[in-house]
């Protein structure tokens, strides 16, 4: 990747030199909480800010502009966007991302179900990016890793007027990708119908389902889909922090509108706490 130093301060172009004792690596990658109706959803990356606490932000601009159909990384796989890129160590404000979405334009678009393309377009993410203000640090001599979870259930917006554009309003959710767990099961006694969408949704901490347009809403959300050699209902989460959480399904996903409070019907909460040295863990509903 090729690294951008625009307006550094001279002592800080002078801590990016060569000492590999000041420098550390990072990756970055991309993935996503899934959406109904669309079988694709590309989003064209062309850049990744960096702001040191310290100093004036520098980019890194990626060979190309990178389209990635988000929908293609789900549960624990990531599309990588920066990859072991030696920057200075050292305490970081935040991370942007930057996009191509605007208006009048296909660098960025969905694909429906039905096949139909539409435009998608990020409301002032052409020119602000998209911004995650989590502080983190770069050690000297280490790896850091993040994967940034985009959860397009919350956040893609169907146009109020035919022709009209969607709307991608981020719902950002920023993991250390070193120190994350994979949790899998399946449904027992799966009780939904064909023609619904059943899908599990993860909350933090010991609390009530709601649906995905609460303040209070899933951190993720996973479909359940048939296992075609073992014919279990299973589903897969990813990149999930070590903490308290409560887990349940609905089969009335589909309905979830993120613009709407929705009355969801879910399946008795399961409430139960990922451990730091977790790897992956196995839940059946």
């Amino acid at each position: 990747m090729k690294k951008l130093l625009p307006l550094l301060p001279l002592a800080f172009l002078a801590a990016c030199g060569s000492d590999s004792d000041n420098t550390g690596q990072l990756s970055i990658g991309v993935t996503d909480a899934p959406i109904d109706s669309a079988s694709n959803v590309f989003v064209e990356f062309t850049a990744v800010e960096l702001k040191p606490k310290s100093g004036a932000s520098f980019i890194i601009e990626l060979d190309a502009p990178t389209q990635i159909d988000l929908l293609a990384y789900q549960g624990s796989a990531s599309a990588p966007l920066v990859e072991s890129e030696v920057i200075t160590a050292g305490e970081y404000n935040w991370i942007r991302l930057h996009i191509n979405a605007e208006e009048g334009t296909r660098n960025s678009y969905i694909v429906l179900d039905d096949g139909t393309e539409h435009a998608l377009t990020i409301p002032s993410g052409a020119q602000s990016g998209l911004k995650m203000n989590r502080g983190f640090t770069v050690a000297a001599g280490g790896i850091t890793d993040f994967t940034i979870d985009f959860d397009l259930r919350k956040s893609i917006n169907a146009p109020t007027q035919e022709g009209g554009e969607y709307k991608l309003r981020p719902t950002l959710r920023i993991v250390d990708s070193l120190n994350v767990v994979t949790i899998s099961g399946v449904i027992n006694d799966y009780p939904c119908l064909a023609e619904q969408t059943a899908a599990v949704y993860l909350f933090a901490g010991d609390v009530a389902p709601v649906d995905v347009s609460e303040s209070a809403g899933p951190i993720t959300t996973a479909f359940v889909s048939m296992d075609a050699e073992t014919g279990d209902y299973a589903y897969e989460l990813g990149f999930i922090a070590a903490g308290e959480y409560t887990m349940a399904y609905t089969c009335d996903a589909a309905s979830d509108d993120p613009e709407l409070v929705d009355s969801l019907a879910f399946s008795t909460p399961w409430v139960f706490t990922v451990a730091e040295d977790d790897v992956t863990l196995e839940i059946n509903l």
